[in-house]
């Protein structure tokens, strides 16, 4: 009983009693808690707006104002170059143009079908723009079309807002009006390719319409070309649609660049080379000024520039003329007999008299080795074999003097040198001598390779370039030096050798073409103008028998060279033309250097020339050019790299 009281006694001491005003302090805490909570949250985001309105003020002004104004980069116009008389040689034309931006694509296929049929793009087209497309990154441009006439450009802007990522723009392109006559001696231009733009990062770069220097003089002269880009500000809906135009900065064209080539006479160069592979090269004797540097056959640089298909690019790269290689700075040849001036000047330096004879019976013997010669000539002296281009004189004097004594010669002539050009690559060739082929072949030179040497044979190799400047030299006796872009320079000073030793080898020459030499069929029909040249011919393997190079498959057939100047009298231009495997200097060469310095005093005489061949050739270049394309149309042909110039 006792028990049962002590424990309800307990029970009734754990129960509390809550009173009402217990409930209105709780719930009064837990108000303030939660008012607090609200109040620190308001607080926040007030401060954040009040952050965003004054210190973000400017940072949200800008992106609202993006979203309303859209910034467009101006490509700048790239400088002119212009020939010595301020011909245009390369210039800018406006045009209309497509291009799309892959990151704003959204549909691909169904896009570049619908500009296919806009703009009447071909299949060859068409593939390009999906390898292109392919290769892009992000903002980097995709040409579709430029050169569009304003009602292809008018029929894409019309169906902009079905065609999202495609850009259509007015702006201007690259053109070279004389096309592939020009390729090797400009260059040409294109867009920048992914790897370019990582290096920079530069907006412009990704600019469609912009492009860059590829190859060639395009390519040294990038900075001086290039210009400074523009802007524009215009107001668009957040669609993208154009409201108004609001602000322009007009670009800085760059400047232009002119050049020492004399753009007329290179153009006929490049055309009277007609189907021959080869090249011109002509220089002002008293200057060094570069008045012709013609290489054909040649890419047209405006398919580069506009981006080349695959069908051009496989018709360029299956051509065994190499029509890629700028022959008269990379093409490299033995000399052949156009050396035996040079080897006549380091004759009469060492002691040789001009007039002393040496006979002729149609060969050479060293030990039991006979060196053939061209001819019996019976007794010659240097002049002689200079005009009949005797090998049996050139080959005794060569010997007695030794080829160390002839190779400083061919030197200073230009032979093997570097010259500070603004071209991306240039061969110098080889001026062998002892110490040469020691460091080369750990071997002695011998009498044999003197007697190879002293005729242009052998170890001696030679550009075209370094053959005209030779040529220059020899009749000027002054040490120019080779000059591409137009502007004031010292006076050359004079060679080393007396004005009597020039004497004999420049009669010597004269005798070739106006006496009774090699090349008397490339006579200049000019009253009172005369040329002087010296003929030779270059094996390109070595060939046993009779044949020597002159039939066969061509490229075993020997080249043709000649060097030249003119007047003979009062010399002004020194010349060389050098024809791959034309099998003979005055069978292929003579006539084509006859007929470009027949253009310099005459050129109606030498046009009417030029269209009678041009007429049994199949066209000008432009012409055979398109007969060629047309061919290959039809064939398969695997994509050209993303950079030729590479």
């Amino acid at each position: 009983m006792r028990a049962s009281r002590s424990l309800a006694i307990s029970n009734m001491k754990i129960e509390k009693q809550v009173t009402s005003g217990q409930l209105d302090f709780t719930f009064t805490r837990r108000a303030a808690f939660v008012g607090g909570v609200q109040a620190a949250i308001g607080l926040t985001v007030a401060a954040r707006m009040s952050f965003i309105a004054v210190a973000d003020n400017e940072k949200y002004k800008l992106l609202a104002e993006s979203n309303r104004v859209n910034l467009t980069i101006i490509p700048p116009r790239r400088g002119w170059f212009i020939d010595r008389f301020g011909k245009p040689i390369a210039t800018n034309r406006a045009d209309f143009r497509v291009d799309i931006i892959p990151d704003r694509l959204a549909r691909k296929d169904e896009t570049v079908q619908a500009l296919a049929e806009l703009l009447a793009l071909s299949t060859d087209d068409v593939d390009r723009i999906h390898r292109d497309l392919k290769d892009a990154q992000g903002f980097q441009p995709v040409q579709v079309a430029d050169g569009l006439d304003y009602d292809r450009f008018a029929a894409v802007s019309v169906r902009l807002p079905d065609l999202p990522g495609v850009s259509p723009r007015q702006g201007y392109s690259r053109f070279y009006p004389s096309g592939a006559a020009v390729g090797h001696l400009i260059g040409y231009v294109g867009t920048v390719s992914a790897e370019e733009y990582q290096k920079k990062k530069d907006p412009l770069l990704i600019t469609p319409g912009f492009k860059v220097g590829k190859d060639g003089l395009e390519k040294t002269l990038e900075d001086r070309l290039q210009g400074k880009p523009g802007a524009q500000r215009t107001e668009v809906t957040a669609r993208g649609k154009i409201v108004r135009n609001l602000t322009t900065r007009p670009e800085t064209p760059g400047k232009p660049v002119q050049l020492t080539i004399d753009i007329d006479l290179h153009n006929y160069a490049a055309r009277r080379l007609g189907l021959e592979s080869g090249s011109v090269v002509i220089f002002d004797c008293l200057t060094g000024d570069i008045i012709t540097m013609a290489s054909m056959p040649c890419y047209d640089p405006n398919s580069f520039s506009d981006g080349i298909g695959r069908v051009e690019w496989k018709m360029l790269n299956s051509d065994d003329h190499i029509p890629m290689l700028n022959k008269a700075l990379q093409g490299l040849y033995p000399p052949g007999s156009t050396l035996k001036p040079v080897a006549g000047l380091a004759m009469m330096r060492h002691g040789v008299d001009p007039e002393e004879m040496v006979v002729c019976n149609g060969g050479y013997r060293l030990g039991n080795r006979v060196f053939k010669c061209l001819g019996r000539h019976g007794p010659v002296n240097m002049t002689t074999a200079i005009m009949k281009s005797c090998n049996t004189y050139f080959y005794a004097m060569g010997r007695r003097i030794g080829y160390d004594n002839i190779a400083p010669v061919a030197r200073e002539l230009g032979l093997g040198q570097e010259f500070s050009l603004p071209f991306p690559s240039q061969r110098y060739g080889t001026v062998p001598d002892s110490a040469w082929k020691m460091r080369k072949y750990d071997q002695q030179w011998t009498e044999s390779d003197t007697l190879n040497a002293v005729i242009g044979q052998g170890y001696i190799i030679a550009s075209p370039f370094q053959l005209g400047l030779m040529s220059a030299r020899i009749a000027s006796g002054l040490n120019i030096q080779p000059e591409i872009l137009m502007g004031k320079r010292a006076a050359p000073g004079p060679l080393s050798f007396p004005k009597a030793h020039l004497d004999v080898v420049r009669e010597g020459m004269n005798l070739v073409v106006n006496g009774d030499g090699t090349a008397v069929r490339s006579r200049l029909p000019l009253e009172g103008i005369a040329m002087a040249g010296k003929t030779g011919t270059a094996q390109v393997r070595r060939i046993s028998g009779s044949q020597r190079g002159q039939s066969g498959e061509w490229k075993y057939r020997d080249h043709g060279l000649f060097v030249c100047f003119a007047p003979v009298d009062q010399p002004r231009y020194g010349a060389a033309v050098v024809i791959e495997h034309g099998m003979g200097g005055a069978r292929a060469a003579a006539p084509i250097a006859k007929d470009v310095l027949t253009f310099i005093y005459d050129r109606e005489r030498a046009m009417a020339s030029l269209v009678a061949l041009e007429a049994g050739w199949g066209g000008n270049i432009e012409q055979r050019m398109a007969a060629k394309y047309a061919m290959f149309q039809n064939q398969p042909a695997p994509p050209p790299p993303l950079d030729p110039s590479a």
